[in-house]
């Protein structure tokens, strides 16, 4: 069955034309957060790329179809259906053999995003090594898409609930660069703070394009991670925040709350346990990180 992929006229036009396009996750919007507070975040989201030079390119699957960039009614499905899979590599097969709704992760974005040929994609914070993975293997696909996939991959970092030195050596390993744009240390994610430096700080959208077509034309296979932190003014205390992700991290082992279901878990606690402020966070960095995305995408079409 081949995968049928459908680009929206504007994103396909863009491509044909090499101007910047952003490619944008999904889950967030069906996962995230409720009606209409999630369209509300698409529809900004995909408003501060325009504002900042590129073409947004929102990726979902609906009815089995790959969907390059959403029309308003496709969005608001995204938003308010009530049956809508988090599709990562593993789930492709099923989603589209079987025509359902899907919306995309870190990784599957990636994928989709690839097959379209975008090379900027911007989301929250990439999923990497959890905490006890010497022990449960619980790695996210998302670091092994970054190993394969010709793309620059804007965020705040990696999640914070996750174990941030491992997942800065499994990068390493696999040979991906992690750029701090506009800081030598890794932002963690809430915070502007981590303590762990990046590879090499980046300045400006033409330094992080320049290292996309050095890396991109010599053949060198994989991504790059631009760490953009979150905005000062938006960002929570370093040891506040740790202390909340420390007593979910309890709760979850208390439960016996293991795998796929950790991550919503601990996410859902600490937005209780900081009375909402994380999720106020969270839109502020996705806001900040769209536009930085843009601004690369622009400038990278422009080397080209």
């Amino acid at each position: 069955m081949p995968i049928r992929i459908d680009i929206h006229p504007e994103v396909k036009k863009a491509l044909e034309s090499n101007h910047g396009v952003v490619a944008l996750e999904s889950t967030i919007i069906s996962h995230g957060m409720p009606y209409p507070d999630n369209l509300t975040m698409a529809e900004k989201v995909e408003a501060i790329v325009r504002e900042n030079g590129s073409v947004p390119a929102t990726i979902a699957v609906l009815d089995g179809v790959v969907k390059i960039g959403l029309n308003p009614e496709e969005l608001k499905t995204l938003a308010t259906h009530e049956d809508v899979m988090k599709v990562s590599r593993r789930d492709i097969p099923y989603l589209l053999a079987n025509r359902a709704h899907g919306a995309t992760t870190v990784s599957g974005t990636m994928i989709f995003a690839q097959m379209a040929g975008i090379k900027v994609f911007a989301t929250g914070g990439i999923g990497g090594v959890h905490r006890g993975a010497e022990e449960t293997f619980d790695i996210s696909r998302d670091l092994e898409e970054l190993a394969d996939i010709d793309m620059a991959v804007v965020c705040a970092g990696a999640k914070s609930i996750l174990d941030l030195p491992k997942t800065l050596e499994y990068l390493e390993t696999k040979g991906v660069p992690v750029l701090g744009y506009g800081t030598n240390e890794l932002p963690a994610f809430y915070t502007r703070e981590s303590g762990l430096s990046v590879d090499y700080e980046v300045k400006n959208p033409d330094m992080v394009a320049s290292m996309m077509k050095a890396k991109f034309e010599s053949g060198l296979k994989g991504g790059m991670v631009v760490a953009n932190p979150i905005p000062e003014k938006d960002s929570l205390s370093k040891t506040y925040i740790d202390n909340i992700i420390s007593a979910a991290l309890a709760l979850a082992e208390k439960k016996g709350i293991t795998g796929k279901a950790i991550t919503p878990f601990l996410l859902s606690e600490i937005k209780d346990r900081t009375d909402g402020k994380s999720l106020e966070a969270n839109l502020a960095l996705v806001y900040n990180n769209a536009k930085v995305a843009a601004l690369i995408a622009a400038a990278y079409a422009n080397q080209q």
